[in-house]
């Protein structure tokens, strides 16, 4: 069950009943907000609901090199919207506050960004430093190498038993940072074929939307 911090409360709350999810991102922040807003989407789809994303004002450029896929762009905001996602301003219901991230790193690679970004958890401030952004780098070109050779490996059905921690870490208030951690455990679990890791990366890559399969037949 997918449950999301309400301020309200002070604690993470289970999402509304029901097959549909309205998403309302409210003006400011940036990129980090827009990722926030991607995130839950795949994993409110993954959980089986309709998920509807909707903004009233235009996109900080185009953000499909960080696998955001476009939003709705409304003139007034979703009438009874489920969650709102905020860079700042709160609204009356459920609302995500995203601190914007700060520092300088647009000539990074998008996906390693988007990696960055989901290594801290969504309600913590984040400043994107040439260093930090280069250890995410690092940390995905580790993975898609990983990932690349164990393409060559004979097919095995995915990790349920990791594939099912990572979707808890990230049903449990967007948990990224659990779900990037269960990936690092898996790709030197000894126990596991090569197979199963690959299956297990791609599969949990569609939630996490980083590009792991972005190396393979690259050799």
């Amino acid at each position: 069950m997918l449950r999301l911090y309400d301020h309200r409360t002070g604690r993470a709350e289970p999402l509304p009943d029901g097959p549909g999810l309205r998403v309302q991102i409210l003006d400011g922040g940036g990129r980090r907000v827009l990722v926030v807003a991607d995130l839950l989407r795949r994993v409110a789809q993954r959980a089986g609901k309709r998920v509807r994303v909707a903004t009233t004002s235009a996109l900080p450029g185009d953000c499909s090199d960080y696998n955001v896929a476009p939003f709705e762009v409304l003139d007034a905001p979703l009438p009874n919207a489920d969650v709102h996602i905020s860079g700042g301003s709160g609204a009356d219901g459920l609302t995500l506050t995203v601190p914007p991230e700060t520092g300088e790193w647009a000539s990074a690679d998008p996906l390693a960004v988007r990696l960055a970004m989901l290594e801290v958890p969504y309600r913590e401030p984040l400043h994107l430093s040439g260093e930090t952004v280069a250890r995410a780098a690092d940390r995905l070109d580790r993975w898609r190498s990983a990932v690349a050779e164990w393409a060559n490996a004979p097919g095995r059905p995915m990790s349920r038993e990791h594939a099912a921690e990572a979707e808890a870490a990230l049903a449990d208030d967007l948990g990224s940072p659990g779900a990037l951690a269960v990936l690092d455990r898996l790709a030197y679990d000894a126990d596991v074929p090569p197979g199963a890791k690959l299956e297990t990366f791609i599969h949990l890559d569609m939630l996490l939307a980083v590009g792991l399969v972005a190396a393979i037949g690259s050799a």
